[in-house]
């Protein structure tokens, strides 16, 4: 499996900073996820908080939309990484 510093993903621990920082527990993103027509489950959704799963692009688009996050943040993560 690809992976980058030993994780499938890099914005995993972001979006649950995020997730948490907006008052939501993972039934209520799951709620959120869904209704923007994104077929996810609570333990789908910690799976991605703990990096252990690739996370899709469109799921990355929906947590964005859920979550009110800006795509350039998660630009950054990457920026980050890599310098």
């Amino acid at each position: 499996m690809r992976k980058i510093n030993g994780k499938s993903n890099l914005c995993g621990e972001y979006l649950k900073n995020r997730r948490i920082e907006k008052n939501l527990n993972r039934s209520q993103l799951e709620k959120k996820l869904q209704l923007l027509g994104l077929s996810i489950t609570v333990d789908y959704i910690y799976r991605i908080e703990t990096n252990r799963i690739i996370l899709k692009d469109f799921e990355l688009i929906a947590f964005s939309l859920a979550l009110d996050i800006n795509l350039n943040e998660l630009k950054n993560l990457y920026n980050n990484i890599i310098q």
